[in-house]
């Protein structure tokens, strides 16, 4: 067997794995009632430390594009390392949130109500799409198969790119909304 063949065997499984792991994970907890009583503090500043974990994940993978188009690899890959350090974190707190607090409801109406579910929608359908598609673009930059990796990444980089954006104006337009 040639080395793509065993190392995308090795990590297609991988991938499936997590994949199917988070995505579990957050619909499971999107069903469950939320903390019965007043929410720890902390916990009613884990939306905005999301908005701001997307926020930086948004500038660095601007940082690792624009390293890669000046053919910095070096640079490129820090980029992406703190990229995924910060998603990571990210679905930390996202998925301790939602383990305690009940949903929010948008309370908007009219067109804002229609951009912000479009936005929404969109969010979370990409949101399910980008994990496969991140950790495949990783795991062939990784292990330098870059011509797998630049036909992974095309796709990637502006579903992630638009991923990380819209959790932050998910949060801009759910937070009035917060009962805390």
């Amino acid at each position: 067997m040639n080395l793509w063949y065993r190392i995308n065997h090795h990590y297609g499984k991988t991938i499936v794995i997590i994949t199917f792991l988070i995505i579990a994970l957050i619909t499971v907890l999107s069903f469950l009632p939320g903390y019965q009583g007043e929410l720890p503090f902390w916990i009613t500043q884990l939306p905005l430390l999301n908005a701001v974990l997307n926020s930086f994940t948004f500038l660095f993978l601007l940082g690792a594009l624009a390293a890669i188009l000046q053919k910095n690899v070096v640079v490129h890959r820090r980029f992406i390392y703190a990229a995924f350090s910060t998603t990571a974190l990210f679905l930390v707190s996202y998925v301790t949130f939602h383990f305690m607090a009940e949903s929010t409801s948008y309370g908007g109406t009219g067109m804002w109500a229609a951009v912000y579910y479009f936005i929404l929608i969109t969010h979370i359908i990409l949101a399910a799409v980008i994990v496969p598609l991140a950790l495949t673009s990783f795991f062939t930059g990784i292990n330098d198969f870059r011509e797998k990796h630049k036909r992974w990444s095309r796709w990637t980089m502006p579903i992630w790119l638009y991923v990380s954006i819209t959790g932050v104006l998910v949060y801009m337009l759910i937070s009035p909304y917060y009962a805390f």
